[in-house]
């Protein structure tokens, strides 16, 4: 068998590195080209890390892949995988139609029924756009008031998916954490004047408002992640007088902080799925069930190598930090062959 790879950072140069430690007959193709479907002739299988943030990425990558995969080809993600990938409205539907436990989600079309539900309805709520990841693009709604601000903003000029303000408040925070430097605080005050090739090429979103529940007294979430038939997961503390986890960058490993019981629902969701690889975020609701916020195919590689081991399906702990879960996702490639 052979692999085609996308070297696109994130998982790929993790791919690639087991390949060439396992004597695994691999090439490097450029998905970017025209001709990508003929640089696949030789090949077996395709994967590619595409990203939220790479608008040439969001232009084409799931067609991509979708198309080689109807070709007979194995790809990763494959459909089941990455249909859904930084669209929180399609994971509201899926999840809802699996019955999985999600944290109750709403998304209205018209300005209107928007306004009949938040009449209705109580606050705080959480107000989300469909894309966005690390808490981007994420608030929370106090009063009715507010709401109906937002819903007006949607069904008009809409909302950018980027704010140069935002992005600056977050690494100055990150630097007064000692995570990050001043030059990245500077990054982020050019960013102001020049935005991001991402932000220029996307137009606001727009025609939709999407709402969660707030789930209250939550300090952190759990991020719980699949792949084939192995989990392991992290603790992701919330941001200093923030509800937001995702994003923060304060993690905690141990095993001793992950509920098992999200493990079991993370499994059995994505068995449900056929998914190859899906990262699920936990919150826990006023009687302590694990509820899910969103979930994705793909997530930050080095945020993981932490991790003090991995459970099995039946939730066997096989302690050790060196497990190789990029290598996991090539070797269901073969072994799904």
């Amino acid at each position: 068998m052979k692999i085609a790879i996308h070297k696109s950072g994130g998982f790929s140069e993790r791919w690639i590195n087991y390949c060439q430690k396992n004597n695994i007959d691999y090439k490097i193709v450029n998905a970017y080209d025209s001709d990508i479907i003929k640089q696949m002739a030789d090949c077996d299988a395709f994967m590619w890390h595409h990203h939220q943030a790479n608008y040439k990425d969001c232009l084409f990558a799931k067609q991509l892949l979708f198309s080689l995969q109807q070709s007979g080809k194995k790809v990763f993600p494959n459909y089941n995988s990455g249909w859904h990938f930084d669209d929180k409205v399609g994971q509201k539907y899926l999840l809802e139609s699996i019955n999985a436990p999600l944290v109750p989600s709403y998304v209205f079309y018209t300005s209107k029924e928007a306004r009949k539900w938040i009449d209705k309805t109580t606050f705080p709520k959480v107000f989300k756009l469909r894309g966005g990841a690390g808490a981007a693009n994420v608030m929370l709604v106090h009063t009715r008031r507010e709401a109906k601000k937002l819903v007006c903003k949607a069904f008009r000029g809409g909302f950018p998916q980027y704010s140069g303000w935002r992005n600056l408040k977050e690494r100055i925070r990150k630097y007064r954490l000692g995570k990050t430097d001043i030059k990245d605080v500077l990054k982020g005050v050019v960013r102001l004047l020049v935005k991001p090739e991402f932000a220029k090429m996307h137009a606001p979103e727009k025609g939709y408002v999407y709402f969660q529940d707030f789930i209250p007294n939550n300090t952190c979430d759990l991020r719980i992640v699949v792949v084939g038939n192995h989990a392991f997961g992290i603790k992701r503390l919330c941001r200093e007088n923030d509800f937001r986890a995702s994003g923060g960058g304060s993690l905690i490993y141990e095993k001793s902080q992950i509920d098992e019981r999200c493990v079991k629902i993370a499994f059995d969701v994505s068995d449900t799925l056929h998914s190859q690889s899906m990262g699920y975020d936990f919150v826990f609701d006023h009687n302590g069930n694990p509820l899910i916020v969103e979930m994705s195919y793909g997530y930050a590689v080095e945020a993981y190598d932490k991790c003090e081991g991995y459970w099995d399906r039946e939730l066997n702990w096989y302690p050790g930090e060196n497990f190789d879960f990029c290598g996991w996702m090539v070797e269901d490639m073969l072994l799904n062959n």
